[in-house]
């Protein structure tokens, strides 16, 4: 992988590979055409773990830790989430603000040295129809296939965004608008979104 390329990069595909123990999902960089690039990091999280954690390698091999989040209290459902990169060192935090979000997901997203993000459900519309969907008899067999968006803002500033896309399966845009913003950082959250959407 080039490291300098990952730095800069402004646009990554998520995609989300479901397997019996573990849900995987592959991040990759964008081509010009739009199409995916090489693979920058193969995020993994273990269901049923005492405490939430999820791992990014820096590719499908395992051998290298990109970065990890990891949850700080065990049933808080308003916890904070620490972003750690290969030598444990932290990178960044971010949480799901439970109130705010019973109607219209919203996330802190912090960076140190860096202002506070907040990450809000673009589409009220949207988020009522995710949450009705979850309450329907037989729907949890059936995944939201309808795209939803997150957007990540500064003092009205956008500075990143996730865009899933519509289908059956999880796929996901991350865009990443400020150079500022650690990219490890912005994947993690990323992940989050999915991962830790129903918590």
């Amino acid at each position: 992988m080039d490291n300098s390329r990952f730095q800069t990069q402004e646009r990554f595909h998520i995609r989300q590979k479901v397997t019996f123990a573990v849900n995987r999902y592959v991040v990759t960089t964008e081509e010009p055409d739009g199409s995916e690039g090489e693979v920058v990091a193969f995020a993994q999280q273990k269901r049923l773990a005492f405490k939430e954690q999820v791992t990014c390698y820096t590719d499908e091999s395992r051998q290298r830790v990109l970065c990890s989040f990891k949850a700080r209290k065990i049933l808080d459902l308003g916890t904070v989430y620490d972003v750690t990169d290969e030598a444990g060192d932290v990178i960044g935090s971010f949480r799901k603000k439970f109130a705010a979000s019973l109607l219209r997901s919203t996330w802190q997203l912090e960076q140190p040295g860096r202002a506070e993000l907040t990450g809000l459900e673009r589409s009220r519309f949207v988020a009522v129809l995710r949450r009705v969907w979850g309450v329907i008899p037989f729907t949890d067999l059936l995944p939201f296939a309808w795209p939803y968006h997150f957007d990540f803002t500064l003092g009205g500033r956008q500075v990143l965004s996730v865009d899933k896309k519509f289908g059956l399966r999880d796929r996901y845009v991350l865009e990443v608008a400020s150079p500022d913003v650690d990219r490890r950082l912005a994947i993690a959250q990323a992940v989050a979104l999915d991962a830790l959407q129903d918590r």
